[in-house]
């Protein structure tokens, strides 16, 4: 090996190669943030949202949030679990936004995607259900004035409110999918992995319960 060579395997070592040039690197500019139409539909932003864009998720966020966080607070009369469980659902998400295809409304699809958290918050939670006859014949009594939550008055809401509340954990899910959410009694016992006889037996049984509850209240403000 000549001194040349040995001299330029020396430069190499330490890291020097002042005999090859490397080519000047033109800075890459940043791309501009891409702004989002506020009417975009949901399946275009979840479809972003999917592909990583924050923002488009942001903007779901802002659009269901409210929404969730009734559905949830319904669910559990609580708010405090109403909170933390618009934030599980949100989580979950985030995670399967880029799973939802279209083929309903992304409203009707959130919806289950709650239902189906909050059910499983109950199941880690370890509630039972109270155990009710499996009698699917019942006849289905509805309580005066909660055929339709959504038309009542605003004091007769909060009286149908509280006494929710006061309602066993079973009887109170059954009512709020069924009466509530409009779910047919097919849709409740597989949600709440129960039968539809009992289904149909836990909402009689709650109309009945909520009666004496409302009928309760009402004694109570009459004799104040």
């Amino acid at each position: 090996m000549d001194s040349t060579s040995a001299a330029i395997e020396q430069d190499i070592a330490f890291g020097f190669e002042e005999s090859i040039e490397l080519p000047l690197v033109q800075p890459t500019a940043f791309a501009e943030p891409e702004v989002l139409d506020s009417a975009a539909p949901d399946f275009d932003l979840c479809q972003k949202a999917a592909g990583g864009n924050i923002a488009a998720f942001e903007m779901i966020y802002q659009r269901y949030h409210r929404r969730t966080y009734s559905l949830t607070l319904r669910m559990t009369s609580s708010q405090t679990e109403a909170e933390d469980l618009t934030q599980e659902v949100f989580i979950q998400l985030f995670r399967k936004v880029g799973s939802f295809r279209g083929d309903s409304a992304f409203s009707t699809w959130l919806h289950r995607l709650t239902v189906n958290q909050v059910l499983m918050h109950f199941r880690r939670r370890s509630v039972k259900n109270e155990k009710t006859s499996e009698d699917g014949e019942m006849p289905e009594q509805t309580v005066h004035g909660t055929a339709n939550p959504r038309k009542m008055q605003v004091i007769d809401r909060i009286a149908l409110k509280n006494a929710i509340a006061e309602l066993p954990n079973g009887y109170r899910n059954v009512f709020v999918l069924h009466d509530v959410e409009g779910y047919e009694h097919e849709e409740v016992a597989r949600l709440l992995k129960i039968s539809v006889g009992t289904s149909k037996s836990q909402l009689h049984k709650a109309r009945l319960k909520l009666r004496g509850l409302l009928i309760k209240q009402k004694e109570q403000k009459t004799s104040a």
